[in-house]
């Protein structure tokens, strides 16, 4: 496929970094980390497909490099920085990814009253964003994306003097971003196991070698398919699925970012809620939400021209998208018909729920539980901070507790939570799908007290446990156990115990494993898209003989990655 340049060659003064220059070295940073973004997948501790790590960071500065298309001929580095800092922290995936993010944050608070840098001041707004990237998690691990930023940033600043310049501070950097990753090993012991550096760390290294290039005027080329224009082109369009005969049935999923212009609102008067109240009298699965100037609106509507009439009298258009939904639904009528879309209730309830989880039987499952809002993600789909606020808004409550059901998944939770204030956020750590499961069925929203009800929840995450079974992709030793790869393997959390040649043996081994210390009396089985009958009614047979005082149900989950996964209580 031909090449596509992403960044053309630019040269800058070497006393300031500026505005224009800075959007060049985001798209560069951008470009260099999409092209190596798989690299950074297989850097995964587990030798397990379900690495996301590159694709989570890449998702997130590119949501920040889509945000820039209002500043890029910008000079003022200021309002670059602070643009690029709200895009990704709207679309922040995953751990490493909302760290990311709120490095970037910290970066733009450096820079906020700064047209312009010198390389003093840069390290300083760099240091910065290293002290609120740390602040970002409640118990920084060393050995991560955090150190290696930390001690490149150290280390880049301690060499600041009268004749640095911005590039020799990005060639500090660059020289101790990359010797910080190689000794990440040597900090994580799990690493060493693995024998693979930190995986959100090379994604950091990837990042800032794409500034470091283009910032030397290095052009930063990529293959057409992986350019940002293949990565946004839109999917064909069958446009027999609606013809002249059809009836608009489902109406049309109109989304929009809408800036507000201060010539037509006050910023600091204006309330959303009149877009919101509008929405609901012409349209449903409404959400509507803002972050400083910037409005999120996405509803379900017959009429997508009066709300573009509507809200275009508070603000300008920054992106935009109408689909017809009747057309989607006729392309689609050998599948399932999709769920109606919520219908948002006038008056506000107590209590509302949100779960993560990924399988179309495990998502009913959830719902039947009395889950509101089921976040379609997971393991290899981390959702966004978006799409967090997306279900806050879905959801009329003034409790509102959240299950992210992946540690990978809880940072983003917790951005939304802060951002969001229309209702009270309970972030539940549900570290795995067990936990929320059991959490969730244990909880009395009959219960006045918030309180007790966390707690009800958190005590019944502490007696379950998830374990999943996965093909292997590399040869490893972990835990003390001898990995091919082609294995199935079977872990519990992040501790590796068996690893088989066939499916089913290693299901069994991992339940006798789970079920050792006699203490779990029942077992939640759910069956992925890759599992085979054959496998299943081994399983049975085994538990079946091995042990009869434990109940066991088997619950068609539709998952993927994992052909197995259990849930022991």
């Amino acid at each position: 496929m031909p090449n596509e340049s992403i960044t053309s060659p630019a040269q800058t003064d070497k006393e300031y970094l500026d505005g224009q220059m800075f959007v060049k070295m985001a798209q560069g940073g951008a470009a260099q980390l999409r092209s190596n973004a798989e690299e950074v997948n297989k850097l995964n501790v587990f030798p397990v497909p379900d690495g996301d790590t590159g694709d989570n960071m890449r998702m997130t500065i590119e949501s920040g490099v889509a945000a820039l298309e209002k500043v890029e001929s910008s000079d003022n580095l200021a309002e670059v920085m602070m643009a690029l800092s709200r895009g990704m922290l709207l679309g922040a995936r995953g751990n490493s990814g909302v760290i990311l993010s709120q490095l970037f944050a910290g970066l733009a608070k450096g820079l906020e009253a700064h047209e312009k840098a010198d390389a003093k001041t840069l390290g300083e707004a760099l240091l910065m964003g290293v002290k609120q990237a740390y602040g970002s998690v409640m118990t920084p691990t060393e050995g991560t994306i955090l150190t290696v930023a930390r001690e490149a940033t150290e280390y880049a600043v301690s060499r600041i003097n009268e004749e640095s310049t911005i590039r020799t501070l990005f060639a500090d950097l660059m020289h101790e971003m990359y010797t910080s990753l190689q000794r990440t090993p040597e900090i994580l012991v799990v690493l060493k196991q693995a024998g693979v550096v930190d995986s959100g760390g090379a994604g950091l290294f990837y990042i800032m070698d794409g500034f470091n290039r283009v910032l030397n005027g290095e052009e930063i080329r990529e293959d057409e398919s992986t350019s940002v224009m293949a990565a946004k082109a839109a999917p064909a369009v069958d446009l027999d699925a609606f013809g002249p005969d059809d009836v608009m049935t489902y109406g049309y999923c109109t989304e929009m970012l809408l800036r507000l212009q201060t010539s037509k609102v006050d910023l600091d008067t204006f309330d959303e809620t009149v877009i919101k109240e509008f929405l609901s009298t012409i349209g449903d699965s409404i959400a509507c939400f803002r972050t400083e100037s910037v409005v999120k609106i996405h509803v379900h509507t017959k009429t997508p021209e009066k709300v573009l009439a509507f809200c275009h009298q508070y603000g300008e258009f920054l992106t935009l998208k109408v689909e017809n939904m009747s057309l989607q639904h006729n392309e689609t009528l050998e599948e399932e018909a999709p769920a109606p879309a919520p219908v948002i209730p006038a008056e506000k309830k107590k209590y509302g729920v949100v779960a993560v989880c990924s399988g179309n039987g495990i998502e009913e499952v959830f719902k039947e539980l009395g889950v509101d809002v089921v976040v379609s993600g997971g393991q290899t789909q981390n959702p966004s901070t978006a799409d967090f606020l997306d279900a806050f808004e879905q959801i009329c409550a003034e409790h509102i507790f959240v299950f992210p059901n992946n540690g990978n998944i809880l940072l983003a939770a917790r951005q939304a939570a802060e951002i969001y204030t229309d209702a009270a956020i309970h972030v539940v750590e549900s570290k795995d799908l067990g936990a929320g499961y059991v959490a969730i069925s244990s909880m009395d929203l009959s219960e006045e007290d918030v309180d007790a009800i966390l707690e009800q929840a958190r005590e019944a995450m502490s007696g379950a446990a998830t374990g999943m079974i996965s093909p292997a992709i590399r040869t490893a030793d972990l835990d003390g156990v001898h990995i091919e790869d082609g294995d199935f393997i079977g872990f519990v959390g992040k501790h590796m115990l068996v690893a088989e040649k066939d499916c089913a043996a290693a299901a069994c081994a991992l339940c006798d494993k789970m079920l050792a210390d006699g203490e779990k009396f029942m077992l939640s089985i759910f069956t992925g898209k890759t599992a085979t009958e054959e496998d299943t009614a081994a399983l049975e047979a085994h538990l079946a003989a091995n042990h009869p005082d434990v109940e066991f149900y088997v619950i068609e989950g539709g998952q993927d990655v994992y052909p197995y996964i259990f849930i022991a209580e």
